[in-house]
């Protein structure tokens, strides 16, 4: 068995597509009428689609799980990130862990949690 995607729910599919390609370099690889596969095996679907598949509402800032992303040139990420995006709500700005690990969270466009960190290899 092979995990093959994250789906995470947005409201304005292009307006994450926009925003994952702008931060994370991501592109589309396929779009079908409110599934959107990102490169890297991202998946943004339409949160009424999602709704109406639950029947249950959707919790943004749910802090029940996060996307986790590597960057070596962190300083520059973080910089792009408020020059792009200066209105995204931050839960920790760029920090060092005490094992010397940097790292960035912040929410997306639909408040789905997404870590940045340095490599730790």
């Amino acid at each position: 068995m092979k995990l093959k995607n994250i789906l995470i729910v947005v409201k304005d599919i292009e307006r994450s597509k926009q925003f994952y390609h702008d931060l994370f370099g991501l592109d589309m690889i396929l779009d079908n009428d409110g599934n959107m596969i990102l490169t890297e095996g991202l998946v943004l679907q339409d949160e009424k689609i999602w709704r109406d598949f639950l029947g249950k509402d959707i919790t943004p800032e749910s802090n029940s799980c996060e996307l986790y992303f590597e960057e070596s040139e962190i300083e520059e990420f973080a910089c792009r990130l408020e020059r792009l995006y200066p209105s995204v709500q931050y839960v920790n700005r760029l920090m060092t862990h005490s094992w010397g690990q940097k790292v960035i969270r912040f929410y997306d466009l639909d408040g789905n949690l997404i870590e940045v960190g340095t490599p730790m290899s």
